[in-house]
């Protein structure tokens, strides 16, 4: 087996074991602070169009910033279509279903509409690092996304303890224009 592939594998299961060590009162607090923080970046207030995601277990939530926003900007949420991520707009909690993985997601109200770009990404990761790479959840989804896309901004967001010094990296992992996290902002800019 491949050592980058061994490693990714058992940062995984590290950053799995310090996320249970937290309560859910805990993951829910510094949830409030990463928010907070994204939503005091220059990138998020100046963003018209912003892709988010709706949270798993140990992911930052971003129900609240859903609520809070999706009135006054656009705001796309991620759905699986076989092999890749698309994005549906997000209109509040009755337009949510049940997909792929068990995560929420839109449902689809019209294929035909068209939905402007993206000015901001932001992307769950398993791990981050100081150098802005991102470790996903091992299927590429993200990556080969954010590959095709080289004008919206790629902001990872995660917990504090989710950010190492440095990660193992593959050639068509992708990273960050920016990682916010409920303690610290790391940017290229």
């Amino acid at each position: 087996m491949d050592s980058v592939h061994t490693r990714k594998q058992a940062l995984r299961k590290i950053i799995q074991t310090t996320k249970r060590s937290y309560s859910e009162k805990e993951l829910s607090s510094f949830s409030v602070t990463a928010t907070a923080r994204l939503e005091a970046t220059t990138h998020f207030q100046k963003a018209d169009c912003i892709a988010l995601y709706y949270p798993l277990w140990g992911e930052v939530d971003t129900t609240s910033l859903l609520e809070r926003w999706y009135q006054t900007k656009c705001l796309l949420l991620p759905v699986v279509v076989g092999d890749d991520l698309i994005f549906r707009k997000y209109e509040g909690k009755s337009s949510m279903q049940v997909g792929a993985y068990g995560i929420l997601e839109p449902k689809e109200v019209d294929a035909n509409i068209i939905l402007p770009a993206m000015d901001l990404i932001v992307v769950p990761g398993i791990a981050f690092d100081k150098q802005l790479n991102r470790m996903g959840r091992g299927k590429g989804f993200y990556d080969k996304l954010l590959s095709k896309d080289a004008q919206s901004v790629k902001l990872g967001f995660c917990f504090d303890f989710q950010l190492n010094e440095t990660i193992p990296v593959e050639p068509f992992d992708i990273s960050m224009d920016i990682v916010v996290t409920d303690q610290q902002v790391l940017t290229k800019y």
